[in-house]
Protein backbone atom coordinates (compact mmCIF):
# COMPACT_ATOMS: atom_id res chain seq x y z
CA UNK A 1 0.00 0.00 0.00
CA UNK A 2 1.12 3.57 -0.49
CA UNK A 3 1.67 5.16 2.19
CA UNK A 4 1.23 9.28 2.85
CA UNK A 5 1.62 11.25 5.51
CA UNK A 6 -0.54 14.41 5.86
CA UNK A 7 -0.02 16.90 8.21
CA UNK A 8 -2.12 20.54 7.51
CA UNK A 9 -3.92 22.29 10.12
CA UNK A 10 -6.88 23.64 8.42
CA UNK A 11 -9.54 20.99 8.51
CA UNK A 12 -10.99 21.81 4.95
CA UNK A 13 -7.71 22.17 3.32
CA UNK A 14 -6.94 18.38 5.01
CA UNK A 15 -9.82 16.53 4.19
CA UNK A 16 -9.83 17.67 0.62
CA UNK A 17 -6.37 16.64 0.05
CA UNK A 18 -6.99 12.96 2.20
CA UNK A 19 -9.79 12.71 -0.07
CA UNK A 20 -7.88 13.01 -3.23
CA UNK A 21 -5.14 10.89 -2.14
CA UNK A 22 -7.29 8.17 -1.40
CA UNK A 23 -9.48 8.08 -4.31
CA UNK A 24 -5.96 7.82 -6.13
CA UNK A 25 -5.18 4.71 -3.95
CA UNK A 26 -3.26 6.21 -0.90
CA UNK A 27 -2.96 4.93 2.72
CA UNK A 28 -3.23 8.17 4.29
CA UNK A 29 -2.38 9.35 8.05
CA UNK A 30 -3.64 12.74 9.00
CA UNK A 31 -1.87 15.09 11.60
CA UNK A 32 -2.99 18.54 12.20
CA UNK A 33 0.08 19.75 14.14
CA UNK A 34 4.16 19.10 13.43
CA UNK A 35 4.42 17.46 16.66
CA UNK A 36 1.61 15.10 16.12
CA UNK A 37 3.08 14.50 12.63
CA UNK A 38 6.58 13.23 13.82
CA UNK A 39 4.67 11.41 16.73
CA UNK A 40 2.65 9.44 13.70
CA UNK A 41 5.68 8.96 12.03
CA UNK A 42 7.64 7.34 14.94
CA UNK A 43 4.49 4.80 15.91
CA UNK A 44 4.33 3.77 11.89
CA UNK A 45 8.01 2.64 12.82
CA UNK A 46 8.97 5.44 9.45
CA UNK A 47 6.85 3.10 7.37
CA UNK A 48 5.71 6.26 5.55
CA UNK A 49 6.65 6.52 1.98
CA UNK A 50 5.53 10.03 1.46
CA UNK A 51 5.57 13.66 3.70
CA UNK A 52 2.66 16.11 2.94
CA UNK A 53 3.66 19.29 4.94
CA UNK A 54 1.99 22.60 4.96
CA UNK A 55 4.35 25.34 5.90
CA UNK A 56 2.23 27.37 8.34
CA UNK A 57 1.51 25.03 11.48
CA UNK A 58 0.79 26.28 14.99
CA UNK A 59 3.74 25.34 17.18
CA UNK A 60 6.17 23.17 14.83
CA UNK A 61 6.54 24.59 11.21
CA UNK A 62 6.49 22.59 8.64
CA UNK A 63 10.42 23.40 8.10
CA UNK A 64 11.21 21.97 11.71
CA UNK A 65 8.85 19.09 10.94
CA UNK A 66 10.88 18.97 7.28
CA UNK A 67 14.12 19.12 9.09
CA UNK A 68 13.02 16.21 11.73
CA UNK A 69 11.59 13.62 9.45
CA UNK A 70 14.55 13.85 6.63
CA UNK A 71 17.21 13.25 9.69
CA UNK A 72 15.08 9.98 10.34
CA UNK A 73 14.88 9.46 6.94
CA UNK A 74 16.75 9.35 3.67
CA UNK A 75 14.27 7.78 2.02
CA UNK A 76 10.81 9.47 2.65
CA UNK A 77 9.40 11.99 -0.32
CA UNK A 78 9.00 15.21 1.45
CA UNK A 79 6.52 17.39 -0.66
CA UNK A 80 5.97 21.77 0.79
CA UNK A 81 2.14 22.92 0.81
CA UNK A 82 2.64 26.82 1.45
CA UNK A 83 0.07 29.41 -0.01
CA UNK A 84 2.88 31.55 -0.16
CA UNK A 85 4.47 33.22 -2.89
CA UNK A 86 7.56 34.12 -1.69
CA UNK A 87 10.81 32.59 -3.10
CA UNK A 88 12.25 32.33 0.06
CA UNK A 89 9.50 30.34 1.32
CA UNK A 90 9.78 27.16 -1.56
CA UNK A 91 13.78 27.45 -1.37
CA UNK A 92 13.84 27.52 2.28
CA UNK A 93 11.67 23.94 2.24
CA UNK A 94 14.02 22.37 -0.24
CA UNK A 95 16.90 23.36 1.82
CA UNK A 96 15.85 21.96 4.41
CA UNK A 97 15.64 18.45 2.66
CA UNK A 98 12.40 18.62 0.87
CA UNK A 99 11.97 16.87 -2.63
CA UNK A 100 8.90 19.16 -3.86
CA UNK A 101 6.98 22.03 -3.17
CA UNK A 102 2.95 23.19 -4.30
CA UNK A 103 1.74 26.29 -3.77
CA UNK A 104 -1.89 27.15 -2.62
CA UNK A 105 -4.36 26.88 -4.26
CA UNK A 106 -3.96 23.85 -6.56
CA UNK A 107 -5.83 21.91 -8.13
CA UNK A 108 -6.78 17.47 -7.57
CA UNK A 109 -4.82 16.86 -10.41
CA UNK A 110 -1.69 18.96 -10.13
CA UNK A 111 -1.56 17.54 -6.66
CA UNK A 112 -2.16 13.80 -7.07
CA UNK A 113 0.26 14.47 -10.02
CA UNK A 114 3.52 15.51 -7.72
CA UNK A 115 2.94 12.73 -5.29
CA UNK A 116 2.72 10.11 -7.93
CA UNK A 117 5.51 11.27 -9.48
CA UNK A 118 7.70 11.67 -6.17
CA UNK A 119 6.14 8.18 -5.20
CA UNK A 120 7.76 6.54 -7.92
CA UNK A 121 10.94 7.69 -7.25
CA UNK A 122 11.22 6.83 -3.96
CA UNK A 123 9.85 3.09 -4.71
CA UNK A 124 12.12 3.02 -7.44
CA UNK A 125 15.18 4.14 -5.07
CA UNK A 126 14.03 1.27 -2.22
CA UNK A 127 13.46 -1.14 -4.50
CA UNK A 128 16.75 -0.56 -6.31
CA UNK A 129 18.46 -1.25 -2.39
CA UNK A 130 17.93 -4.83 -2.21
CA UNK A 131 19.60 -5.56 -5.25
CA UNK A 132 22.63 -8.26 -4.54
CA UNK A 133 25.31 -6.04 -6.75
CA UNK A 134 28.07 -3.73 -5.26
CA UNK A 135 28.26 -1.18 -8.33
CA UNK A 136 30.28 1.80 -7.77
CA UNK A 137 31.16 4.76 -10.02
CA UNK A 138 34.55 6.12 -9.00
CA UNK A 139 35.39 10.21 -9.55
CA UNK A 140 38.73 11.30 -8.52
CA UNK A 141 37.99 11.22 -4.39
CA UNK A 142 34.43 10.40 -4.82
CA UNK A 143 32.60 6.85 -5.00
CA UNK A 144 29.04 6.55 -5.40
CA UNK A 145 27.36 3.01 -4.59
CA UNK A 146 24.69 2.12 -6.48
CA UNK A 147 23.42 -0.21 -4.11
CA UNK A 148 23.66 1.67 -1.15
CA UNK A 149 23.14 4.56 -2.77
CA UNK A 150 25.70 6.08 -0.68
CA UNK A 151 28.38 9.05 -1.34
CA UNK A 152 31.68 9.39 0.14
CA UNK A 153 34.31 11.73 -0.37
CA UNK A 154 37.47 9.83 0.68
CA UNK A 155 36.87 8.25 4.17
CA UNK A 156 33.66 10.95 4.57
CA UNK A 157 30.67 9.76 4.24
CA UNK A 158 28.00 12.32 2.75
CA UNK A 159 24.66 11.96 3.63
CA UNK A 160 22.06 12.97 0.20
CA UNK A 161 18.43 12.70 -0.02
CA UNK A 162 16.78 10.58 -2.86
CA UNK A 163 16.72 13.85 -5.12
CA UNK A 164 20.47 14.94 -4.67
CA UNK A 165 21.57 11.20 -5.14
CA UNK A 166 19.76 10.68 -8.72
CA UNK A 167 21.24 14.27 -9.49
CA UNK A 168 24.78 12.80 -8.64
CA UNK A 169 24.02 9.66 -10.47
CA UNK A 170 23.36 11.51 -13.67
CA UNK A 171 26.75 13.63 -13.01
CA UNK A 172 28.69 10.32 -12.61
CA UNK A 173 27.45 8.73 -15.62
CA UNK A 174 27.93 12.12 -17.70
CA UNK A 175 31.66 12.96 -16.64
CA UNK A 176 32.26 17.03 -17.95
CA UNK A 177 29.51 17.03 -20.03
CA UNK A 178 27.04 19.70 -19.76
CA UNK A 179 23.48 18.81 -18.55
CA UNK A 180 20.84 21.52 -18.89
CA UNK A 181 18.29 22.11 -16.18
CA UNK A 182 15.67 20.54 -18.46
CA UNK A 183 17.67 17.51 -18.65
CA UNK A 184 18.70 17.57 -15.17
CA UNK A 185 14.82 17.86 -14.61
CA UNK A 186 13.46 15.17 -16.78
CA UNK A 187 16.05 12.84 -15.71
CA UNK A 188 15.56 13.51 -11.88
CA UNK A 189 11.95 14.26 -11.66
CA UNK A 190 10.38 12.83 -14.10
CA UNK A 191 8.68 13.94 -17.72
CA UNK A 192 5.17 14.41 -16.31
CA UNK A 193 6.70 16.92 -13.89
CA UNK A 194 5.20 20.05 -14.30
CA UNK A 195 6.84 22.70 -11.82
CA UNK A 196 9.82 25.01 -12.10
CA UNK A 197 13.81 24.52 -13.01
CA UNK A 198 14.48 26.84 -10.03
CA UNK A 199 14.34 23.26 -8.06
CA UNK A 200 17.23 22.21 -9.77
CA UNK A 201 19.46 24.91 -9.00
CA UNK A 202 18.33 24.89 -5.17
CA UNK A 203 18.92 21.14 -5.20
CA UNK A 204 22.47 22.00 -6.69
CA UNK A 205 23.16 24.67 -4.19
CA UNK A 206 22.45 21.86 -1.62
CA UNK A 207 24.95 19.28 -3.05
CA UNK A 208 27.38 22.15 -3.03
CA UNK A 209 26.93 23.04 0.73
CA UNK A 210 27.92 19.35 1.07
CA UNK A 211 30.86 18.01 -0.89
CA UNK A 212 32.28 21.77 -1.77
CA UNK A 213 35.41 22.76 0.21
CA UNK A 214 34.17 26.09 -0.38
CA UNK A 215 30.57 26.22 -2.13
CA UNK A 216 30.81 29.65 -3.27
CA UNK A 217 33.73 28.16 -5.39
CA UNK A 218 33.00 25.30 -6.38
CA UNK A 219 35.62 22.81 -7.89
CA UNK A 220 33.24 19.94 -8.83
CA UNK A 221 29.88 20.60 -9.70
CA UNK A 222 30.36 23.61 -12.03
CA UNK A 223 28.04 25.92 -13.41
CA UNK A 224 27.49 26.44 -17.88
CA UNK A 225 26.35 29.93 -17.88
CA UNK A 226 22.64 29.87 -20.23
CA UNK A 227 22.89 26.27 -19.60
CA UNK A 228 22.90 24.57 -16.54
CA UNK A 229 25.96 22.62 -15.28
CA UNK A 230 28.35 20.12 -15.60
CA UNK A 231 30.64 17.06 -13.28
CA UNK A 232 34.10 18.05 -13.02
CA UNK A 233 35.51 15.59 -10.27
Amino acid sequence: MKRILVCEDETSIREFVVINLKRSGYDVLEAGSGEEALALFDQEKGNVDIALLDIMLPGMDGFAVCRELRAKSDTIGIIMLTARTQEMEKVGGLMMGADDYVTKPFSPSELVARVDALHRRVTAARSREGVNYLEEITSGEFVLNLRSRTLKKGDRPIELTQVEFQIMEFFFTSPGKALSRTEILTRVWGEEYFGEEKIVDVNIRRLRMKIEDDPSEPQYILTVWGLGYKWAG
